[in-house]
């Protein structure tokens, strides 16, 4: 039986505890918290499988959303379930929910009974090969990349600062990215301080050993399972001199032989993908469902929802 609980109800404990057996650290009770608090879930039995409910309201309706900062969430479970219990949990979301985007995990499938499912790519790289053997699988423009900037003067700090990175972020790519603000870079603060105290987290800056400018750094999540790069920032010279290539080079050598999963958080953007598969990585498709149970009346509404998030 699968029931829905709010956030008062919810056992924290068989919670993370399934959790942590499955893996997936956006789905953790503490990241959550942040993330997206008062969060809900469909809870299967007595915690054997789970799945949190990401919710909002605007204009008196209520609807699921996919959190910032947590690219996957949907159904966790202890075993594997089949299509068709995979798929009577979306079947169960409550009908107070009118509508929703929400991105489900790598571990999903769901029979014919469900529309509204489409993949969006991730790509992941597996550690359990020493350095040199994952290393002689990048790709050719990403070798030379790597030669590159292993002559130009650059140097890995373990120091740097979150804030420091939201700044390089902010004032490059960041500045096209209109939907966050800073309430999203507090909450990304929060979120690291959160994942330091409970060793999950991890922070790489690359700098110019002349100048010490810092030109790139990476805040990357991690447990027993799965080391994920959630968030970074790069300078317009950073790129040139291939900052980020190193980067990613030294956190590789560092898990290189482990049996973990580097994840490296996308991409649908095509150029993105193709740096992430420069590193001998694969594609691993991951679903996200929506559904509209709004009446036709409400499609403007939608459509303002849309331009509101």
């Amino acid at each position: 039986m699968i029931q829905y609980l709010n956030h008062s109800t919810i056992n924290r404990q068989k919670w993370d505890d399934l959790i942590a057996a499955q893996g997936l650290i956006y789905a953790h009770s503490w990241y959550l918290d942040i993330v997206h608090p008062d969060w809900e879930a469909l809870v299967l039995e007595d915690y054997a499988a789970v799945m949190p409910l990401t919710g909002g309201k605007k204009f008196s309706v209520s609807y699921l959303f996919q959190p910032f900062f947590a690219q996957q969430l949907g159904i966790i479970s202890r075993q594997l379930l089949s299509p068709e219990q995979q798929t009577e949990f979306l079947l169960s979301i409550p009908q107070k929910y009118r509508f929703a985007e929400i991105r489900l995990n790598e571990s999903n499938a769901f029979d014919n009974r469900i529309q509204g499912i489409e993949y969006h790519r991730n790509v992941v790289l597996e550690m359990n090969r020493d350095y040199d053997t994952i290393r002689a699988n990048y790709h050719t423009n990403t070798k030379r990349n790597l030669a590159k900037a292993e002559g130009n003067g650059l140097k890995l700090v373990y120091e740097t600062e979150l804030s420091e990175i939201i700044d390089l972020f902010r004032a490059n790519r960041g500045s096209t990215v209109k939907v966050w603000g800073d309430a999203e870079y507090t909450s990304l603060m929060r979120l690291n301080e959160a994942a330091m105290r409970g060793h999950h987290s991890f922070i790489v800056g690359v700098k110019h050993q002349e100048t010490n400018e810092l030109l790139c750094g990476g805040l990357f999540m991690m447990n027993s399972y799965r080391v994920i790069f959630l968030f970074s920032g790069c300078s317009e010279r950073g790129k040139q001199l291939h900052a980020m290539t190193l980067m990613m080079d030294d956190v590789i050598k560092d898990f290189a032989g482990h049996p973990t999963t580097f994840d490296f958080e996308g991409s649908d953007d095509d150029n993105l993908a193709r740096f992430y598969l420069g590193f001998g990585g694969e594609e691993r498709p991951y679903p996200a469902y929506s559904f509209n149970r709004l009446p036709a009346v409400g499609k403007g509404i939608l459509r303002l929802w849309k331009r509101l998030k």
